[in-house]
């Protein structure tokens, strides 16, 4: 079973490095980086199987990714 986490990308400051940064809200502490958007969600995905795999190891509880929020207009 494939799980679909929502992810934010967000545009970091040059004075942090610059680049952008993705983050997945419903998975404490899973994050990762790029020098593009498209990159940042490339490495974000491997980001969240080791958050799984690890959360897994750890015998906790995995949530469930949010349902999609409707969008308006």
């Amino acid at each position: 079973m494939k799980l679909e986490y929502a992810v934010r990308i967000e545009r970091l400051a040059e004075s942090d490095g610059g680049g952008y940064l993705a983050l997945v809200p419903d998975l404490p502490g899973c994050m990762s980086d790029g020098e593009t958007p498209e990159e940042a969600l490339r490495n974000v995905q491997e980001a969240i199987r080791s958050w799984i795999e690890s959360a897994k190891e750890w015998k906790q509880d995995i949530p469930k990714p949010s349902p999609p929020m409707a969008r308006a207009g």
